[in-house]
């Protein structure tokens, strides 16, 4: 399979092959992605991509439904290996010319592309992250305002971003029972004690692998997996790093919910806690095993409930 590195701006896609080593420009329209995909031919390629908001969502789309294979690499990743090969030089031809060899060297594979309604619900959910730390910043602002008119206004901002969440909340429930697909995801993982509908949606939105690998892959996609630190005689306590923040802050109050209403979650974190281990590493481990869990259900296409009978 040929491997394209393709850099996204505002304005145009860099794109760099490397089988024949060519460069090419597109404008970031629909007609320069339509030149884009006749370019790339009907043969699979695998197309290395960074993350560029709502700029590589138009690229996504164009993409769907053909063969090529989509790869979005993480940017500080990508940065890391440009430094690694030792380029410093940084512009659109050099950026897409290392994404096609960092996809080509690493052997990166490809993931399915977004469906419409998931970058509907992305979108959305990304919304909701913002209103939620306006929620935050305008209740701290309300417990140190004094002028009467500025209580007032926080007052009227705070009710306004309470409906537009609510508001926000409705459709992504919407979106994901119109799915067949999300429908049946969101089902299952609402069935596991501690997930509960913001968690649910979440991971729908951020792990749209969950399903589809091992205990291990999730657990390091999700940042919770342990890693070794040893040199020589000395040894350091394994940390987690890495993975997918957001799915790791997302599932610290489930995890937490769960150590009361989950019976073996709740025992796993009750040994650990006798062991001797540290609250922090014992709700890690929780948080590690609802992941698996939530991963394991949906590959099997079963809710807990019947998991549990």
């Amino acid at each position: 399979m040929d491997t394209v590195g393709i850099d996204i701006s505002k304005a145009a896609l860099d794109a760099f092959r490397m089988s024949d080593g060519r460069r090419e420009q597109f404008s970031n329209v629909p007609a320069g992605l339509k030149k884009l995909k006749k370019w790339l031919g009907k043969s699979p390629a695998r197309v290395i991509y960074e993350p560029t908001g709502p700029y590589h969502r138009d690229l996504e789309q164009a993409l769907a439904g053909t063969r090529h294979g989509l790869v979005k690499v993480n940017p500080t990743r990508a940065r890391r290996f440009a430094q690694a090969t030792g380029q410093t030089a940084k512009t659109d031809r050099v950026d897409a010319e290392l994404l096609a060899r960092m996809g080509e060297v690493l052997n990166l594979e490809a993931s399915p592309a977004r469906s419409e309604a998931l970058m509907e619900i992305k979108e959305l959910h990304v919304a909701r992250v913002g209103l939620i730390k306006d929620r935050t910043a305008c209740r701290n602002r309300l417990g140190t305002a004094r002028c009467k008119v500025i209580i007032s206004q926080l007052n009227a901002r705070y009710r306004q971003i309470k409906a537009q969440i609510a508001q926000i909340d409705a459709e992504l429930v919407r979106y994901v029972k119109a799915d067949p697909e999300l429908a049946r995801r969101y089902e299952i993982l609402l069935s596991i004690p501690g997930i509960g509908q913001v968690a649910a949606i979440a991971l729908i939105v951020e792990m749209p692998e969950l399903g589809s690998m091992n205990a291990k892959e999730v657990a390091s996609l999700a940042g919770l997996a342990p890693v070794t630190r040893q040199s020589g005689k000395w040894k350091g306590k394994a940390r987690i790093s890495g993975g997918r923040q957001t799915i790791r802050n997302m599932l610290f109050m489930p995890a937490l919910i769960a150590t009361r209403f989950n019976a073996p979650l709740r025992r796993t974190h009750e040994a650990l806690i006798g062991a001797g281990k540290p609250w922090k590493v014992s709700i890690t481990a929780v948080m590690r095993k609802l992941v698996i869990l939530a991963n394991a259900l949906v590959r099997d296409d079963r809710t807990w409930a019947e998991t549990r009978a």
